[in-house]
């Protein structure tokens, strides 16, 4: 008898257990850019927490927007700024009552040599040949840049100096390799990088950056991608996010 129970134990266990995976499911993640770090890592934790995957694509925000326009298969949109999702919504693409503010970014002029330690000295100085910008027509952090050098009244000395980068990643490869000797970069970034130099450009200077998430309709009966935007707001991601440089108290 003793031994037909464990047996019937056995069995429940492997039947828990083979059942899993086939609860487990995946969902695919449109990532601005700058998160690409911190939401590699993030999807890890969400793997581990939930059983589900989180497939992930990056790019810069206007440029996912188009893609989910032109019917690219992501399921949820994780942006560097709120228009991206509100457009979405208004274009009847996304979910308006899921969208919230994951994180606020902050943005850094960095140099591989360490002048960008001089903030604005640095730019107003002129003695190099190129500053990288993500585009400001498609990337948050390129419209920032362009805000900042506005503000500074040095965007018309440097246009002839600037390179736009397609993305802010593609921005930073810009500075990085030496194609650039400046660029203007997410802290999240060069947060754990003890090369270089940085310098936090202050709020003063540009629009806050608030990144907005929002469900797109194609996820909307994808328990994965419910599962993933509920991750997002849960305290072990907040704390990923907030170590990566961001903010996360006071947005919506």
């Amino acid at each position: 008898m003793r031994s037909f129970a464990q047996a019937m134990i056995m069995a429940l266990i492997l039947a828990l257990t083979s059942a899993l995976p086939a609860r487990a499911g995946s969902t695919h993640v449109a990532v601005a850019a700058n998160f690409m770090q911190t939401a590699t890592t993030i999807a890890a934790a969400f793997k581990a927490a939930t059983g589900h995957k989180a497939v992930l694509s990056f790019g810069a925000s206007g440029g996912l927007f188009m893609q989910i326009t032109q019917g690219a298969p992501y399921e949820i949109l994780l942006s560097a700024d709120q228009d991206w999702p509100r457009k979405a919504v208004e274009a009847g693409l996304a979910l308006g009552e899921t969208r919230f503010t994951y994180a606020i970014g902050a943005l850094v002029l960095w140099s591989r040599d360490g002048r960008a330690t001089l903030g604005d000295e640095a730019l107003r100085a002129g003695d190099f040949r190129k500053i990288a910008i993500a585009n400001p027509a498609s990337a948050p952090y390129g419209q920032a840049a362009l805000e900042t050098l506005e503000a500074l009244k040095l965007a018309a000395v440097l246009a002839p100096k600037i390179v736009q980068g397609a993305s802010i990643a593609q921005t930073f490869q810009f500075a990085e390799t030496g194609n650039a000797e400046l660029a203007f970069v997410a802290l999240s970034q060069v947060i754990n990088r003890t090369d270089g130099g940085r310098w936090l450009v202050p709020q003063s200077l540009y629009k806050p950056l608030l990144q907005d998430a929002v469900l797109l309709n194609t996820g909307q009966a994808n328990d994965a991608a419910g599962a993933f935007m509920a991750f997002l707001k849960s305290p072990p991601a907040r704390a990923l996010i907030q170590r990566q440089g961001y903010e996360t108290g006071g947005a919506r």
